[in-house]
């Protein structure tokens, strides 16, 4: 006689797996409630006691009912009953602190502590269920046009003196023109020649009123790859901003000549996707002037030639020009903690910049060097009912250390204000600087692109096609039946659990992909039932027939699995966002449906059956 049993370990760890996915899977039953989200627009500026009795009282004198001020590790949040109320709120907020506040509508989680505390989190959901936030960002194409003509006419003038060709004078001629000024026909001539190999510019002479002057502008082709070339790259680091931030399936798409929209699904802190997206800073390190005195100077001395005044933990100093080293050299930013116990930044560095930067600090052991934050700012303003923007840059020194050694491809930047300064400065480094300022020109919730009846039917699909496999299975094969659809429930609470383990944004194709894996968990079962039946009817025992069954469909199951693995994984990697949620559950599906439709029954039946002597199962016989 054939008894089915498991060992008491294997059992205390399937209810340890079931036990731990309903914990997991148990934030999915609390809602979002609509919040709003206060933080400083920049790490000096606190949050306080102050600042929540403002927020009080502002939402006080409009009568806005609202919840106690949570104070949180990303700032304030104020929630709110209803997404109206939450609207109004935001400009009250935003009116009574001012610019130097971030306020930004967000959705703030009713999950107990005690299920975040372990790491249990909600799903998030895709614009097309839930929604997000969208972004508008116009990008200062110009900018960089201007940094490329100023580089082209250091390239002119390098190749006019080696040709020996005389000029009397170069410059810009407006945003993407240079003028050439000579002294003779012959002189202009020559240069037209030379220049002419600058396939980018388009050159007409201009003799008029005996000048001698060649007249270069951009032409329309190369004017647009270079505006381009632009958008594309600022683009890039915009998705890697996005994936620093934890947001999945995200859109980045241009708009316009000059535009990038930023669509983020499920977005919970928007107030921190606001200040990453548009944040244009960048390092810069420079050696400190020790040869003068910086008190002097700001006391309204002569600032040395090569040298530029800044200020470091309030007190005066002198920093040299010459630029060391980029943050374009960059490749690699861990925020931590230093040796000190304050936020830190560890840095990895690539690229020509490294020769430099070895080289500097091994002649300049002894000698403190001096880590400068650069950051472009955008202020919007009306000009006679026109939106304008304009830019401004900030630098302020975070850093000033004494170099020990000479410093490879590695070291660590100090002097951080907090954990979260570190934090977002290694994000920036870690994506890359912006090519051009951008400026957040729009921003708005974005609502479930598919309407409410359609999320409705997408949910009512998964419950019908669920109900539909319980109830055929429970008139089926009777008591098996019911154990079957014992798994199938719990291989929907896997499913869920692992998602938002993983982090995964949950769409209407991913919903698709759990319908399928529902009737692909039950298809395994009918395989083993099936199975076990054929070996009853061979006039095998009930144990046997058990046993038999599940052994011998395992090898049928596993290479049915295994062929629909290898195709979700092929449109998981070939796949666009949409087909890549289909792939995601599918193959997550695939995980759990093995796991409950022969481990997960078999233990059941084994409690039921095995160990013992019976003389019927109930299997629809």
């Amino acid at each position: 006689m054939v008894f089915n049993r498991y060992p008491l370990w294997k059992n205390l760890l399937i209810v340890a797996v079931v036990v731990v996915a309903f914990i997991y899977a148990m934030p999915i039953l609390y809602s979002d409630d609509p919040a709003v989200q206060i933080t400083g627009a920049s790490a000096d500026i606190p949050l306080g006691d102050a600042i929540t009795n403002k927020i009080n009282d502002a939402l006080a004198a409009v009568s806005i009912p609202h919840g106690n001020i949570e104070r949180t590790d990303q700032g304030d949040i104020v929630r709110f009953p209803s997404t109206d109320v939450q609207l109004k709120a935001k400009e009250t907020i935003q009116k009574a602190l001012g610019e130097n506040y971030l306020v930004a509508l967000n959705l703030a989680t009713s999950t107990p502590n005690w299920l975040k505390d372990i790491g249990a989190i909600p799903m998030k959901l895709g614009l097309d269920l839930r929604g997000g936030v969208h972004f508008l960002l116009q990008v200062d194409v110009d900018s960089v046009m201007k940094q490329r003509i100023d580089g082209d006419l250091t390239n002119i003038s390098t190749q006019l003196r080696a040709a020996r060709v005389r000029y009397s004078n170069i410059a810009r001629n407006g945003a993407i023109g240079v003028n050439v000024q000579f002294r003779s026909a012959d002189e202009l001539a020559n240069a037209q020649s030379i220049l002419n190999q600058m396939r980018d510019f388009v050159w007409t002479k201009n003799t008029a009123n005996g000048n001698f002057m060649l007249q270069g502008v951009l032409s329309p082709a190369a004017l647009q790859q270079e505006r381009q070339d632009i958008l594309d790259q600022a683009m890039n680091t915009l998705r890697n901003r996005v994936n620093e931030l934890g947001v999945s399936e995200a859109i980045v798409q241009q708009q316009g000549t000059a535009r990038i929209a930023v669509d983020l699904p499920g977005i919970q802190d928007t107030a921190q996707a606001k200040n990453i997206l548009g944040k244009t800073a960048t390092l810069e390190f420079h050696m400190v002037d020790t040869e003068h005195d910086p008190m002097s100077v700001m006391n309204g001395g002569i600032v040395p030639s090569g040298s530029k005044l800044y200020e470091y933990q309030g007190q005066p100093v002198l920093l040299k020009n010459q630029i060391i080293l980029r943050g374009s050299s960059i490749t690699s930013a861990r925020s931590g903690f230093g040796e000190d116990g304050r936020a830190s930044v560890d840095v990895r560095l690539s690229g020509a910049g490294v020769g430099l930067f070895s080289k500097a600090t091994a002649e300049n052991i002894g000698k403190p060097m001096a880590v400068l934050y650069v950051e472009v700012k955008s202020e919007t303003h009306d000009d006679h009912g026109q939106r304008q923007i304009t830019y401004k840059t900030e630098k302020h020194v975070i850093s000033v250390a004494t170099i020990q050694s000479a410093l490879g491809n590695s070291f660590q930047i100090t002097g951080l204000t907090n954990a979260d300064e570190a934090r977002t400065l290694a994000l920036l480094l870690r994506a890359g600087a912006l090519p051009a300022p951008v400026t957040i020109i729009e921003e708005r919730q974005v609502g479930p692109s598919l309407g409410k009846q359609n999320i409705h039917m997408g949910v009512l699909s998964v419950s019908v096609g669920f109900i539909l496999v319980v109830i055929f299975m429970a008139l089926y094969y009777g008591v098996m039946g019911l154990i079957a659809d014992l798994a199938l429930a719990m291989n929907l609470v896997l499913i869920v659990a692992l998602l938002s383990l993983l982090g995964a944004t949950l769409t209407l194709p991913g919903i698709a992909g759990i319908v399928l894996t529902v009737g692909m968990a039950a298809d395994a079962n009918v395989l083993i039932f099936e199975r076990i039946r054929e070996e009853l009817r061979n006039g095998a025992g009930i144990q046997a027939s058990i046993h038999a069954g599940y052994e011998r469909a395992f090898t049928t199951i596993v290479d049915a699995n295994i062929t629909t693995l290898i195709v979700a994984i092929v449109l998981f990697g070939l796949g666009s966002g949409v087909v890549k949620a289909f792939a995601i559950t599918v193959t997550i599906g695939l995980i759990t449906s093995m796991f409950t439709a022969i481990t997960g029954t078999r233990a059941v039946v084994n409690l039921l059956y095995g160990a013992r002597s019976v003389k019927k199962i109930s299997i629809g016989l």
